[in-house]
């Protein structure tokens, strides 16, 4: 493990791996679980949950929010949910530090500036807050939904900033229906790597695969709010992890020797979500892997490389992996920590059989969100055998790893008869809410206790 200690605005990074080296003779699959922990690199880095705080002082401004709202007319129904998106949007611009760039937009089957109205970002002060308050007081619902349109006039906003955090929160309450499928995508494509995105989904009319690819493309968060009247307190929340935010477009790079390559990474906590695809090439045997912006928080992915195979005795750096930032002001990218995941061939039958405990217990954590979301997908479909055997798996994989949270939701669609074996009944009812929460949050995961 390599950890680099940085000045301001370039935070303290470190990478713990964990991993069995020992491979049988000819084994070529090398698994290993990633650790990147940031550290507080700003003065005055506020803690998240659990997290321990920063130090005190000046509040970081370098960043820049665009809320994007729903405004479609199914937010008039009921019409209190118009009300509390206008509620929440008010609450969380009157959560920005002074200093802090921010714009309002409304999306209908087309994006309109709401605040400040000038094509450009406002500064947050009393004036400006206060600006934004009284324009929102003026949105009505009306209209169609078309999300790419409200992501690219987010993306112009967002791009008038010079400063390194720039992030989108955007709400919805329904289907993507006044606009094609290739016309969200293009948008999302462009937007990417450009600005982060957390995603919410507003009642239960909505498409839970649409919001959570929405946040998976522009490295974000999803939810459901199923209540109006607490997304006041959830977009609170929101803006308050967007403004830790101490760095953006951070990359994991993977190098790997000759003869080998990764087979597949993934962001294993907090929440699953595949990176491989998602490779940009960065010189010889070396691909970056974004990560998105960081403040003080820590996350693990689950690296697995394919190696030629070996003979007893012999051993080789299968990759190393380090974290990146972008070269800025004509400078060079800059390494904030690396670490190095090995191989070694032996004939000690119990070395090479035995699975690392981080490896065994992502592998796990990937397997119930998959679990649960073929349960769902089965259950939808009207196969009662194939959700029973799905979701009974979840229950099992969920007790065993101790996710005490997925536990819950499962609870909320199948009667647990025995969760050690996996043993459920399907309800013969449940709340359209019950079972897009569990959806929504099916890849949220619980770390392993080290």
């Amino acid at each position: 493990m390599t950890d680099f200690a940085e000045p301001y605005a370039q935070p303290r990074f470190s990478v713990d791996v964990y991993q069995n080296e020992c491979l049988p003779e000819g084994g070529q699959a090398v698994d290993a679980i990633i650790t990147v922990t940031s550290g507080a690199g700003a003065a005055g880095g506020t803690a998240g949950a659990g997290e321990p705080p920063g130090p005190a002082g000046a509040v970081r401004t370098d960043c820049a929010v665009v809320i994007m709202i729903d405004c479609s007319g199914s937010m008039d129904h009921p019409a209190s949910k118009m009300r509390n998106a206008r509620d929440a949007t008010a609450a969380a611009v009157d959560t920005l530090p002074d200093g802090v760039s921010f714009a309002v937009v409304a999306g209908t089957h087309q994006a309109a500036e709401v605040y400040p109205g000038c094509g450009a970002l406002a500064v947050s002060a009393p004036e400006t807050r206060a600006g934004a308050r009284d324009a929102l007081r003026g949105l009505r619902a009306e209209g169609g939904t078309a999300i790419g349109s409200w992501l690219r006039l987010a993306d112009k906003l967002l791009s008038t900033h010079d400063g390194p955090i720039r992030h989108g929160v955007l709400l919805t309450d329904g289907r993507n229906e006044h606009e094609d499928p290739e016309s969200l995508k293009a948008a999302l494509d462009a937007c990417a790597g450009r600005f982060t995105c957390d995603a919410r989904g507003v009642g239960t009319d909505w498409e839970v695969e649409e919001v959570t690819g929405i946040a998976s493309a522009l490295l974000g968060s999803a939810d459901i709010v199923a209540e109006p009247e607490d997304l006041a307190a959830d977009f609170e929340d929101m803006m308050a992890a967007a403004m830790r935010k101490e760095v953006a477009d951070v990359a994991l790079r993977l190098w790997t020797p000759q003869g080998s390559k990764i087979k597949f990474i993934k962001q294993v906590a907090p929440a699953v979500e595949d990176l491989t695809a998602r490779r940009t090439d960065a010189g010889p045997h070396s691909g970056d892997y974004p990560t998105g912006s960081w403040g003080q928080e820590s996350r693990d992915y689950h690296v697995c490389v394919e190696v030629p195979a070996a003979e007893v005795g012999q051993e080789m750096l299968a990759a190393r992996a380090a974290l990146m930032l972008p070269a800025q002001d004509g400078g060079l990218p800059r390494t904030l920590a690396q670490g190095l995941i090995r191989a070694v061939w032996t004939d000690d039958v119990a070395a090479t059989t035995t699975i690392d405990a981080q490896v065994a217990h992502y592998t796990g954590q990937a397997e119930l969100a998959a679990a649960v979301q073929d349960g769902l997908r089965a259950r939808k479909a009207g196969d009662e055998e194939g959700a029973t055997a799905q979701l009974g798996r979840a229950v099992r994989l969920a007790d065993a790893s101790g996710n005490a949270d997925t536990s819950k939701l499962l609870s909320k669609v199948v009667d647990v008869i025995d969760a050690a074996n996996g043993t459920v009944r399907l309800k013969a009812k449940v709340a359209d809410a019950d079972e897009m929460t569990l959806e929504t949050r099916s890849t949220k995961t619980v770390r392993v206790k080290r």
